[in-house]
């Protein structure tokens, strides 16, 4: 590289830095990536979003074999391992790793693999991993760095017995008891994949309900088959302490309560990738979570620096990310069409999955707004019979007067691809957006989607 002089610098190769990446090539513009790993795709592909939800698709299948009596003609109920699963997730990551990096190809957007630090404005120093320290120069910089699993000081995470939800997809054994501390939605992801697997899982959450941010019902009806599957919740509850040995682990909560395990899974909040970028000789700082503060255009305190993903925290996604590295690029280049992301479907891919878009029915009620519900239970759709997935609802909330859309919440089967049907109605203007539209609109039958009419039709007959 004779000429490590670009327009665009960009820190990380995950959904933010390529998004990024590709907007400003797509302009004309030269475009470096520095990457501490290896290879491209960052921590959402190589230990979160991909390989989790591949796991969490086998064990799927793996259930659906077992209770389906059907396959009883094929073969008894089999047993996997949690390694022999995992199995299948490295050549899913192998596939998305060789599709970012022919993208990158294509685009002409150079990489280089090393830990970047800022040596001052405009210029960044990078160690490289063949040991050899680069000097690049920058017009603009997007850093995306992503996040990390945080660590409390007093536990030994290097343990064989103790893991992160990083760490975790390195489990050589399959555990008959695993304690997961943390009611969040990464802790609520593999308690379900482990109960999936027939493990005896404890669930340690801090708060009163699991998922609070979700509509109750949705939250109660999680917690109501995670118990179906034999998960022990413990709510209000704060670790004291954690004993580790070479038999398993105790987590001793303030409570006086003590539990004992297999292994533990940490799925307690992440923080920011910032420690070591050198943010000081840019005139940046960190919150104390290691996240990086942005303006609506995701610019930082310094205008030629800007972030995005999971390194400026909410709603660390990587969906969402990907439109957040976009944003900040256009904005970087000038361009007009740049908007801040805060509307953002979520997506928990538990098991059944969750996924909702707009208001929860406590949000309305605490803003006075007159709102009845429409629901249609998936054991009453003839595709979900059909699918043997009658687990699930969906939830339609909308304005008594008005009968604009509101807020849509559904639990069980496909729950995050049936979401974006309400959301992309909610997003139509004026009064395109309303619960009428399900009802004078023929769905295929039988769909999933079918949900929204019965839901309309059930919300409708109750004004």
């Amino acid at each position: 590289m004779p000429n490590l002089k670009y327009d665009l610098v960009i820190i990380g190769a995950g959904p933010a830095g390529e998004a990024a990446a590709m907007k400003a090539s797509k302009r004309g513009n030269r475009v470096m990536i520095i990457e501490n790993r290896s290879e491209v795709g960052g921590s959402c592909a190589h230990l979160g979003t991909i390989p989790s939800k591949a796991l969490r698709h086998s064990v799927r299948h793996t259930i659906r074999y077992n209770s389906d009596t059907m396959f009883r003609d094929v073969g008894e109920p089999r047993w996997f391992s949690f390694p022999r699963l995992l199995k299948r997730t490295e050549k899913i990551i192998e596939s998305q790793v060789k599709l970012r990096t022919s993208l990158y190809a294509r685009n002409r957007i150079d990489i280089i693999f090393g830990q970047a630090s800022f040596r001052e404005d405009s210029c960044i120093e990078v160690d490289t991993r063949h040991g050899v320290s680069e000097v690049i120069y920058y017009k603009k910089c997007v850093i995306a760095s992503g996040s990390h699993p945080y660590h409390p000081s007093d536990i030994d995470f290097n343990h064989p017995r103790v893991y992160d939800s990083d760490t975790i997809l390195t489990m050589t054994h399959t555990p008959r008891r695993i304690i997961v501390y943390g009611g969040g939605v990464i802790g609520c992801e593999y308690a379900s994949i482990f109960a999936g697997l027939g493990l005896r899982v404890d669930l340690v959450d801090s708060n009163s309900r699991l998922l609070s941010f979700l509509d109750s019902e949705i939250s109660d009806a999680l917690s109501y088959h995670l118990r179906d599957q034999r998960v022990v919740i413990y709510h209000n509850e704060e670790y004291q302490s954690v004993e580790t040995s070479d038999q398993g682990v105790v987590l001793n909560l303030k409570s006086g309560k003590r539990i004992r395990a297999d292994a533990l899974l940490w799925c307690n909040g992440r923080s920011g990738n910032t420690t070591d970028l050198g943010l000081e000789n840019v005139n940046l700082s960190a919150n104390h979570r290691g996240q990086l503060e942005v303006n609506e255009q995701y610019q930082t305190a310094n205008p030629d620096i800007y972030a995005a993903g999971d390194v400026i925290g909410w709603p660390s996604l990587a969906s969402a990310a990907y439109d957040q590295g976009r944003a900040a690029s256009t904005a970087l280049l000038g361009g007009k069409d740049n908007y801040f992301v805060d509307d953002v479907p979520t997506g928990i891919y538990t098991i059944p999955e969750i996924s909702s878009v707009g208001k929860t029915g406590k949000e309305l009620s605490d803003e006075n707004i007159p709102y009845e519900v429409g629901t249609a239970n998936f054991a009453n759709l003839a595709r979900a019979q059909i699918a043997r997935e009658t687990v699930g609802m969906l939830k339609i909330y909308f304005n008594r007067e008005t009968l604009e859309i509101l807020g849509v919440h559904c639990f069980g089967y496909q729950a995050a691809e049936i979401i974006h049907i309400g959301q992309a109605i909610m997003k139509q203007p004026g009064e395109a957006n309303t619960i009428e539209y399900f009802v004078n609109t023929t769905f295929n039958y039988p769909t999933m989607a079918e949900a929204y009419r019965v839901a309309a039709l059930n919300g409708l007959y109750r004004l």
